[in-house]
This record gives structure tokens, sequence and C-alpha cells, in this order.
């Protein structure tokens, strides 16, 4: 260091005038780079950090402290977020958590969503006698809620295996939604939906697709015949916590219906994009 610097010096001297020569203008301008690739350095360095440190932490821990330092933008975020909520030993598939995800963030780049801090998801992968709605806090990665969730009646008995996007078929529709307003209507407190993909859900307003309660959606009817009530094509929500689940996704989050659909899964643009 000792002898480049002497360099620097010495050429320097060799000017005519005191004026700067090419040694000193070139280190100048190393000098000037590394300022300003400093910021880049220290971002990179963090992000290792936070993975790193999250990376050490056990399976188990879910505690919003840890889970807050992910990036809800970030692949290995996402990966690690499924894990630390545990959303595995709770039921929800992978490849749904990862599908939800991937199409949230393209919702989002494109401002289709009024809100980026909450997601729901139903996996219709699972029978209707499991939890299979996730309402997921993406601030700091917290499962806020996780109950029972009906489907079409003529979607299937136990599972959801058949879905459209036609009037007065009584069928699920699988796909991206926004949520918007509440109103009360013939379930009472109801949301509407909007749904995002052409040719997929794009008709459920026009085939009055809400969340709303109902009384067949139950661990009684779980009990008497191994799986709960059907709609018409809503998903509805048990009548204790239709409430205050509405009132946490209204007005413009993300509402992910799945299934391991092949025919939805090469149709999707938003999942293909």
């Amino acid at each position: 260091m000792k002898k480049i610097s002497a360099y620097f010096i010495n050429y320097n001297y060799k000017g005519k005038n005191g004026n700067l020569e090419k040694g000193s203008l070139f280190f100048l301008v190393i000098l000037f780079a590394m300022f300003l690739h400093m910021p880049f350095v220290f971002a990179v360095s963090k992000a290792k950090i936070d993975l790193a440190r999250l990376s050490s932490v056990k399976k188990d821990t879910t505690s919003s402290e840890t889970l807050s330092a992910l990036n809800k933008f970030d692949d290995n975020a996402i990966a690690l977020a499924y894990d630390r909520m545990g959303l595995d030993k709770m039921g929800l598939s992978e490849q749904a958590f990862n599908y939800a995800m991937k199409g949230f963030n393209y919702l989002v780049q494109h401002g289709k969503l009024a809100k980026d801090n909450i997601i729901s998801i139903v996996d219709f992968t699972l029978p209707s006698s499991k939890k299979r709605l996730f309402v997921i806090d993406l601030d700091d990665y917290r499962v806020l809620y996780n109950t029972y969730v009906a489907h079409g009646v003529n979607s299937g008995r136990e599972y959801a295996n058949q879905f459209s996007n036609q009037p007065s078929s009584y069928k699920s529709s699988l796909g991206f939604y926004e949520t918007l307003s509440t109103y009360i209507g013939e379930h009472g407190y109801s949301l509407r939906l909007d749904g995002l993909e052409k040719g997929i859900n794009d008709n459920a307003n026009s085939r009055d697709i809400v969340i709303h309660a109902a009384d067949y959606v139950n661990e009684s009817f779980i009990r008497s015949q191994g799986y709960i009530g059907r709609s018409w094509g809503c998903p509805a929500l048990p009548e204790k916590l239709h409430k205050p689940i509405i009132d946490k996704i209204k007005n413009g989050t993300c509402l992910f219906i799945y299934s391991a659909d092949n025919a939805y899964l090469k149709k999707s643009k938003i999942i293909n994009a």
C-alpha cells in the first residue's frame, strides 16, 4: 500500500505547475467508485446476515420478531416463511403457498391490489373436514385465522375437484381475487369479491360469489357426515368467525383459491407470468 501511495504521489509531482496528472486522477476515481459501492455492499451483507440468522432459528420458531425480518417479495424469504409459520403442520401445501405468493407479488407489482399486507389462501387439495382457509399477515408472517371453508355443491362432496366460471353452475372457481366492500344480504354480513382471472373467475360478481357465514360450516356436520355442508359456489365461513375474518381481509386484499387442477395451472396467466 505504501508503494502504491508513493507511486501516485511521485507520479503527481512529475506534473507541471502543480496540476493533477493521470495517476492522481485514477486514484481519485477509484476512491469515488468505492464510496458509491459501499451502500450496496452493506445492503447485500445485511441481507445475507438476516437470512443466515433466520436459518439458524429452530424450525418451530414462529415469533413475530424473527418473521418480521423477511421480505415478502423474496423467493428465499417465502420458503423460510412457509417453514417458520409451520404451514406444513397446519396442512397448507407448499405448492399452494408458493403459487399464492408468486401471484400475489405479480398483482402487487402491477397495481392490482389496494393492500399488500394480507393474503388469504384456500387450499382445495384438502377435504372440507380440514381447516383449509389460511389468513396470513405478511408484515410479520403470522397466521391470523385458520378455519373451515365451504366449496360449491357441484364441485364435489368431501373434496372440491370440479370448477366453473359459469353462472348457475353452483361450482367453485379457482384463482386470484381481490376483496371488495362489505354489505348486508341474504346471509347477513358478507364480502364481495372481484375475480382477477379472465375466463377463470371473472364472473364472480355476476354469479354473486361472495364470502358469507353459513350454519352448515361447522364441526357438527363433520361428526355426523364426515364433511361440512356445501354452498352454491361461495367460500362460506363458520358463523362465529366470518365477521372478524371479513373485517380483516376486506377492501383490497388478495384471496387465492387453489387446487392442483391441471387445466387451471395451464390457463392462469398470473401463475404463468
